[in-house]
């Protein structure tokens, strides 16, 4: 029998996979506490009933290979799974693509009262003892907005109707139907997500950014900056850039060039305070034999293919929230590459302050 799974993400606690649970009959509930993942111990109930596991690693990856995918696979029919409130729903459904499990729907659970200030500050999990194991470094903000971002429908609760919160979910999750607990009607929610909502599905990140045509007029002091420029960045001027992306910003992500690196396109997405840079593998213009590529990518590329830089360029899109738009474009295009340094840019050697982060980085 296929499993079929709805995935109820959140970082406040609530009862919203209980109700899915009990307006689906047949279904099965199944919930990890990951408290004390760092001691290997997790615990998991399935319709109420408690296993104690004990993990040789304490570890997301581990939990989720060794429990919870092969335990879905197992029991077949709709599953309900109230994912712990430090895991993010996208990496739970990299995890699924290992096994025969289809993503029905991720509904991610939001605090209309405290999800604006979480989504723009700079606590870590771990100071609010929700890291998920030892060297969980991610902040609060990047766990918040990534649930919310990969959701398929979102529901609020507590007190409140925020339009700057409603305008930044508009942007952020544009597809997405919104619901109050209070009014819920789960069959009702599930029945409007839309047939293109992601339902688990993610790209490899040279992919449209601007998801769901969310609106992009300004609104309640919440706008959306879409930068794309045909130009490398200069290495230094964008680090030293980086901090417009980090006050009054809730999300920022998108692909970037760097004139020292032209072989590389790298990832950058903050949340908030917090930041990450990391290696999308090699621009198709560097590379020989596309054949390897996936056909999408080898279409997109093709479509907006430049005679001098191939499929190179820059494209961020950034949700602010308080800061201005303005500062931010001004920003980075003043951190592109100037028309001499451009002529030059064989020649130079350019200073990298991302240079000791390019060994570290795997491939997303």
């Amino acid at each position: 029998m296929e499993t079929e799974v709805l995935l109820v993400a959140g970082l406040a606690p609530h009862d919203v996979a209980e109700a899915i649970w009990l307006a689906s009959p047949g279904a099965v509930l199944v919930r990890h506490d990951l408290r004390d993942l760092a001691r290997g111990v997790v615990r998991r109930w399935v319709d109420g009933e408690l296993t104690v596991l004990e993990l040789a690693h304490g570890c997301v990856s581990c939990t989720l290979r060794l429990d919870l995918l092969p335990l879905l696979e197992r029991l077949g029919g709709r599953v309900v799974v109230h994912l712990d409130p430090a895991l993010e729903p996208e990496a739970v459904c990299f995890a699924l693509r290992e096994v025969d499990v289809r993503v029905g729907a991720v509904v991610t659970v939001i605090d209309a009262g405290t999800w604006l200030a979480d989504a723009t500050g700079e606590e870590a999990m771990a100071d609010r003892g929700l890291g998920a194991a030892e060297g969980d470094d991610r902040t609060v903000a990047q766990v918040v907005v990534g649930q919310a971002e990969f959701a398929d429908a979102l529901v609020l609760t507590g007190a409140g109707d925020d339009p700057v919160l409603g305008a930044v979910l508009d942007r952020l999750s544009p597809l997405a139907p919104r619901r109050h607990r209070d009014a819920l009607d789960v069959a009702e929610l599930l029945a409007a997500i839309p047939d293109d909502a992601r339902r688990g599905r993610f790209d490899d990140g040279f992919g449209a950014l601007l998801h769901g045509r969310p609106p992009l007029e300004p609104a309640h002091g919440v706008s959306v900056v879409h930068f794309v420029e045909r130009r490398p960045f200069h290495p230094m001027r964008l680090h030293e850039a980086l901090d417009v992306l980090l006050d009054g910003v809730v999300r920022t992500r998108g692909r970037v060039w760097l004139a020292s690196r032209p072989e590389a396109a790298l990832w950058l997405e903050s949340a908030g305070g917090g930041l990450n840079v990391g290696n999308l593998g090699p621009w198709l213009a560097a590379v020989d034999d596309w054949s390897e590529f996936p056909a999408e990518r080898r279409a997109v590329a093709s479509a907006v293919w430049d005679p001098c830089y191939g499929d190179r360029s820059q494209e961020l899109v950034v949700i602010t929230g308080s800061a201005p738009a303005e500062e931010i474009t001004a920003a980075l295009r003043d951190a592109l590459v100037t028309d001499e340094e451009l002529a030059l840019a064989d020649e130079l050697e350019f200073v990298d302050p991302f240079a000791e982060w390019h060994d570290e980085m795997e491939e997303l």
